[in-house]
């Protein structure tokens, strides 16, 4: 599994560009890990869902108390 991470991460991020600095491609990490693929990337293991769509859909909602 981390193998494939690092894969896709190669591909989607790493080979698409040259980097100027470490400060440059260490926020550009940053970026592809916690904006990317924590967040808005499709996962296999969570039904080709987004991390936030599955958890809208796991998490009962409870109701409004007036």
């Amino acid at each position: 599994m981390t193998e494939s991470f690092w894969g896709r991460m190669q591909t989607e991020l790493l080979s698409r560009r040259r980097w100027c600095t470490r400060l440059e491609l260490a926020e550009a990490i940053f970026e592809y890990l916690e904006i990317f693929h924590n967040r808005q990337r499709r996962h296999s293991a969570l039904g080709m869902l987004t991390p936030v769509e599955f958890e809208l859909r796991a998490t009962p909602r409870s109701p409004k108390i007036q």
